[in-house]
């Protein structure tokens, strides 16, 4: 008589890891403010502002022009960031499947698969909402790709961004208009490291890193990111393995993130962000007439913020709505600083004026 023998069914102890990305962002930020998060939530930096050259005058008592108090602008950073994710494995299911869950290399899968990304996205779309330069492109081609990043590049340029510590974080469908281009090809160096080697490599003298579509912010081709423009700070970084808790026979891991990105006021031209053109809007036109302020934008819906103080109404807590049936006033002297937004889009470069 023949023996029926029943076999155990039997998992295997290796486990099919999924791809992931180490932090693309986390080399672009400055970190001289993180420290001051520490044991808080908010923190107010104060920008210093600058004087206005003068003709000098040989004669009078004002020869050096006429003094005006020097101002500062208080920019105030809120971290609103505050994430949590938390699973169990059962010690059960964890004996029958060899230990194929362990609690440890769980927790640096959920790390690597969802909780990099997640910040990753928010970074760029911190970027992308409070640059200081935008530009709203048609999209690149083989032909004019070089030409827009060389655009961007003379655009900090002209607001004196330093040379050094540039990135450009283009879009993974577009690196290879890039990679293809007579201007990166025609560098040989980058060019093998690129086409043989299969490396980004670099162009105009900066770092090139190739973005995922799902992590860039939706209508943006590339950016450029100048490192101290930028910081992100991370205030709680705290992550759990708890065997055999209450109610649980087994693990639980548990994790939490508070952090947030922001752009610094003051350094926010080096940002520059290339987009749809459906993305910019267009900055605002500013004429004073008989000290009457008049402010208006070419894009149709456009809320426009400004300020007579000489901050700058993408950040001060003192922009203003403007409302065209109760135009603002000036005085002589008065810079008048305006910017246009619309929702769904990334919003306007500064537009400025002295009364």
């Amino acid at each position: 008589m023949g023996k029926t023998i029943n076999l155990a069914e039997k998992y295997s102890d290796k486990v099919q890891e999924r791809f992931y990305m180490d932090s693309m962002t986390q080399s672009s930020f400055s970190k001289d403010l993180d420290m001051e998060f520490t044991g808080v939530k908010t923190v107010k930096v104060t920008e210093v502002d600058v004087a206005p050259m003068n003709d000098y005058n040989r004669s009078g008592l004002s020869r050096y022009g006429t003094p005006q108090e020097l101002t500062d602008v208080v920019q105030e950073f809120v971290m609103t960031q505050d994430k949590s994710f938390t699973f169990t494995i059962d010690k059960g299911n964890d004996k029958e499947q060899l230990g194929i869950k362990n609690a440890g290399k769980a927790l640096r899968r959920q790390m690597r698969e969802v909780v990099t990304p997640m910040i990753d996205r928010y970074r760029f779309l911190q970027w992308a909402s409070h640059a200081g330069l935008r530009r709203g492109i048609s999209a690149p081609t083989k032909s004019t790709v070089a030409e827009l990043i060389m655009d961007g590049t003379a655009a900090m340029d002209d607001k004196f961004v330093p040379q050094d510590g540039r990135t450009i974080y283009i879009r993974n469908d577009l690196y290879k208009v890039l990679k293809l281009c007579d201007e990166y090809i025609k560098i040989d160096s980058l060019g093998e490291k690129a086409l043989v080697k299969g490396k980004v490599g670099e162009f105009d003298n900066m770092t090139v890193k190739k973005v995922p579509t799902s992590l860039m912010p939706a209508g943006v081709y590339f950016m450029i990111i100048y490192k101290g423009a930028a910081i992100s700070p991370m205030k709680l970084n705290e992550y759990k393995i708890h065997s055999d808790p209450p109610g649980v026979s087994g693990n639980l891991v548990e994790g939490r993130v508070i952090y947030d990105a922001f752009v610094k006021a003051t350094k926010c031209n080096g940002i520059y962000v290339a987009c749809e053109a459906s993305k910019a809007v267009a900055a605002p036109t500013i004429s004073i007439s008989g000290g009457t302020v008049t402010l208006a934008s070419t894009t149709s819906g456009a809320t426009i913020k400004y300020t007579l103080d000489g901050s700058d109404p993408r950040f001060s807590d003192t922009a203003l709505t403007y409302d065209s049936s109760s135009k603002p006033t000036a005085q002589t002297g008065d810079v008048v600083k305006a910017a246009a937004f619309l929702t769904g889009t990334y919003g306007s470069d500064l537009a400025e004026t002295v009364a």
